[in-house]
């Protein structure tokens, strides 16, 4: 993986792999937020996963994910 920004990684991993870099990212942010964006068989081609206060809502819109501002 690469750090474009501090904070910020992008890079082609397994699911298995992604999902520990998750679970540590989550537990290591220390009342921030996460932000998850990856590759997913779905019709948008990518999934989302918020964990944390974000300023950002997920939203299913007719099988279709959404970011809505509360």
């Amino acid at each position: 993986m690469i750090e474009p920004k501090a904070g910020v990684f992008v890079g082609d991993l397994p699911a298995l792999v992604r999902d520990k870099l998750w679970e540590k990212a989550c537990q290591s942010s220390k009342g921030g937020a996460c932000i998850l964006i990856h590759s997913a068989s779905s019709e948008q081609g990518y999934s989302c996963r918020f964990w944390g206060a974000t300023q950002r809502i997920l939203e299913d819109f007719e099988g279709l994910t959404l970011v809505r501002l509360p």
